[in-house]
């Protein structure tokens, strides 16, 4: 069963400006990767699709929707805040981003292959119901856990982000959706700031000081969501795959490397395989130090395909 990468030419022409972080050789430093190292052959490539505007008022406002439409430049940027502007592509490269998701969705519950990489932008996990913020104007994961919830009639799902800057915006979105249940670690404090104290039930994020490194997030993996998950029984697991927690990433000061990602999936998949099917969804968040992505990011894909141990 070959692994999914879903991607769209439109994630290019999205750009914030010279010398911002969020940029297009992001992924054109995981594309080098995949080809220097054969993993590309290994893997089905699909063009990401549209969302609509019906799949993204599941988890965001009308008003949202339509404030973007208005502000989308005809040329030059618009900024939503100092690190978050749109140029004349973002619009469009955004409503494919969250529609890579809906893709990945269809694709692992009626074809053979069981797990999907979506190398979008821009990321999602900072948009929140009615806000666009953090480099994010949809909230890409959650509208394919939505949409996952609605046309297949799940009754679990679960979220796991392992980006180093708090998913704030998915759990914005489903704090006390009980259909949902969120797993995260973030360093704090860092943007954007947020801590939910005390959390939502179905909230498992957890905050770490910087400088928190392999053997502290282990423990959080293996003392807090392990047990949970295997408990859940969740019937799709979705990854907001951020390589930023990355030692060498300056975005933020946690010391990871290439392989606690790969650990992490290998985790997180044996925790929910019986009860998924196999069926994850990974879809690309933060990393941006272009060396260390590349690397993690096939360290990550490695354990999606089958191909090694994490």
């Amino acid at each position: 069963m070959e692994t999914i990468y879903i991607t769209h030419p439109l994630f290019r022409l999205h750009e914030m400006g010279a010398e911002h972080p969020e940029a297009p050789f992001r992924l054109d430093a995981i594309d080098t990767q995949l080809q220097r190292t054969g993993l590309a052959d290994l893997l089905r490539f699909l063009q990401a699709k549209k969302a609509t505007d019906e799949d993204l008022l599941r988890v965001h406002s009308l008003h949202h929707i339509a404030n973007l439409k208005q502000n989308a430049p005809q040329d030059g940027y618009y900024s939503i805040d100092a690190d978050t502007r749109l140029n004349v592509h973002t619009l469009e490269a955004a409503y494919h981003a969250a529609g890579a998701g809906l893709l990945a969705v269809d694709e692992v519950f009626s074809t053979t292959s069981r797990t999907a990489f979506c190398a979008v932008r821009p990321p999602g996990h900072h948009a929140c119901f009615d806000q666009a913020m953090g480099f994010c104007f949809f909230n890409n994961i959650a509208v394919a856990a939505a949409y996952a919830l609605e046309k297949y009639e799940l009754d679990q799902v679960v979220i796991v982000d392992f980006d180093v800057h708090h998913g704030n915006g998915t759990e914005d979105i489903f704090a006390h959706n009980d259909k949902v249940q969120m797993f995260g670690f973030y360093q704090h404090p860092l943007f954007p700031g947020s801590r939910h104290s005390p959390p939502a039930a179905n909230m498992y994020n957890e905050p770490v000081p910087a400088g928190a490194d392999s053997a502290t997030i282990r423990h959080i993996v293996n003392t807090y969501w392990l047990p949970q998950l295997r408990q859940l029984k969740p019937k799709l697991l979705l990854i907001s795959a951020g390589f930023d927690a990355h030692q060498d990433d300056e975005m933020g000061q946690l010391q990871l490397g290439d392989e606690d990602f790969a650990w992490i999936t290998q985790q997180i998949m044996q925790a929910t395989t019986e009860s998924t099917q196999g069926r994850v969804i990974s879809m690309l968040e933060g990393g941006y130090d272009p060396a260390s992505l590349s690397r993690s990011v096939q360290a990550h894909l490695q354990v999606l395909a089958g191909l090694v141990n994490g």
